[in-house]
């Protein structure tokens, strides 16, 4: 996740120059951590190198001098060159290891400040004592930092001792002890800081995943219901096809007539069939630039449509009774496409595996709280319900999908005189959340 280094820099007094600058930190932050993840020792030996070159190099060319104007008393020995530099050795290159092992790189320095001050001998180098306590506020375990902090305390007391007396070693070693105070707070601060940035980067990894989640599961929905509405658009149409084309084909040899007349309804399923499968594709096709036309919509069908498929239904020679109540007309619209594509898929059930010849009877009745739906046929001619159960394949499951949008139910099987009955029950108390068309483009 990128962060806009230069975010506020118009609130500065000279936004014009700080911009370039700031911009330029950044740049060279980021390519700091590149090599720091790549070669972790550089940047060590360069702090180690830094911090010699600071407190180090003084202590070579200038030791610490004995007394002072305000405690002439105090004295500090003067330690040769070899056994200086052995010392400052032993407090400085500890730091190589300060960020893969902080607590043994903080008791390494601690052991040797303790000797050096055992032996009365002030370094500058001493402060390589606070940059390891940092460290191990920044990157040692919680558990071993209070014992760090003790040690750290408890080494201070002979220093101030040292180089103070009376009244004034209080004050010094109130002064040395805030400034461990400030390593192990300003380390926990950053500590802090790295760990709220990397929860936050966590975060945002997280609400990525989440928003993919999301897409992934909007398209897979989106999958199921345009191959529900498919399945209900093409398979009914097909089914009435076939019916009339086999009925058709019987006739062709003894009544040429009502071979044309089935070669005409042929056409016309057909030609229904391919209407609405480009208002489906219409609506599904992304529209592109501003020339594109937009695809012509029509609603979708409703309870009032359910007597143009009976009259399909009818011309592959299955005779429909439809019988209903209630207010039908003023159902929401998602419910009166479910309601005639729960009827469309009983009806394609029946014309797929009764074949025609048979009766069905549709009941559509609705109250104040339930609409019902009983699609029974009669079966084939000789008792049976023809080979294989109207229920198998994804007709009954689509219609248990849709049903179920609406907190009903679907039931299907054999009646006692041999045919099979579709019964649904849809629940019309609550459904202001769903989707105005439930499934498709009004």
């Amino acid at each position: 996740m990128r962060t806009d280094t230069t975010a506020g820099i118009a609130a500065w007094p000279l936004p014009g120059f700080a911009a370039p600058m700031i911009e330029r930190l950044a740049r060279f932050r980021r390519r700091l951590l590149r090599v720091d993840r790549a070669h972790p020792w550089i940047l060590d030996a360069v702090v180690t190198a830094l911090v010699f070159l600071a407190f180090g190099g003084p202590d070579l060319l200038q030791p610490a001098h004995s007394g002072g104007p305000r405690d002439p008393q105090v004295v500090l020995t003067q330690l040769p060159a070899p056994v200086s530099l052995l010392f400052q050795a032993g407090l400085i290159l500890p730091l190589l290891w300060r960020r893969r092992a902080p607590t043994v790189a903080f008791g390494v320095i601690a052991a040797v400040f303790v000797v050096q001050w055992l032996l009365g001998a002030g370094l500058r180098a001493d402060a390589a004592l606070l940059i390891a306590l940092y460290s191990v506020a920044l990157r040692g375990r919680p558990d071993r930092l209070l014992w760090a902090c003790v040690a750290a305390a408890a080494v201070m007391v002979p220093v101030a001792f040292r180089v103070a007396g009376g009244a004034l070693r209080w004050e010094v070693l109130f002064f040395l002890l805030c400034a461990v105070t400030a390593a192990v707070a300003l380390g926990l601060v950053v500590r802090a800081r790295r760990a709220q940035l990397a929860a936050l980067r966590e975060r945002a990894a997280q609400l990525e995943i989440e928003r993919d989640q999301r897409s992934r599961l909007a398209a897979a929905t989106e999958r199921t219901r345009v191959a529900r509405e498919m399945h209900d658009i093409i398979g009914h149409n097909l089914s009435v096809i076939i019916t009339v084309a086999d009925g058709g084909a019987y006739a062709a040899e003894t009544d040429p007539a009502r071979g044309r007349e089935a070669l005409l309804l042929i056409g016309d399923a057909g030609r229904q069939a391919l209407g609405e499968l480009r208002r489906m594709l219409g609506v599904l096709r992304e529209r592109g630039t501003e020339h594109t036309e937009a695809p012509e919509l029509e609603p979708q069908p409703g309870i009032a449509d359910l007597e143009a498929l009976f009259d399909r239904v009818r011309a592959a020679g299955t005779e429909v009774v439809y019988h209903s109540g209630g207010a039908l007309d003023g159902l929401d619209r998602g419910v009166q496409l479910m309601a005639y594509r729960i009827v469309q898929e009983a009806l394609t059930n029946t014309l797929k595996h009764v074949g025609p010849g048979s009766q069905v009877d549709v009941t559509v009745s609705a109250d104040e709280a339930r609409l019902r739906i009983r699609v029974r046929d009669t079966g084939r001619r000789d008792g049976t319900v023809g080979s294989g159960s109207p229920g198998e394949g994804h007709g009954l499951a689509g219609m248990r999908e849709r049903a179920a949008l609406y907190g009903g139910t679907v039931t299907a099987g054999p009646t006692s005189g041999g045919g099979w009955l579709v019964e649904a029950i849809l629940d019309l108390t609550d459904h202001s959340s769903l989707p105005n068309s439930a499934g498709g483009q009004p």
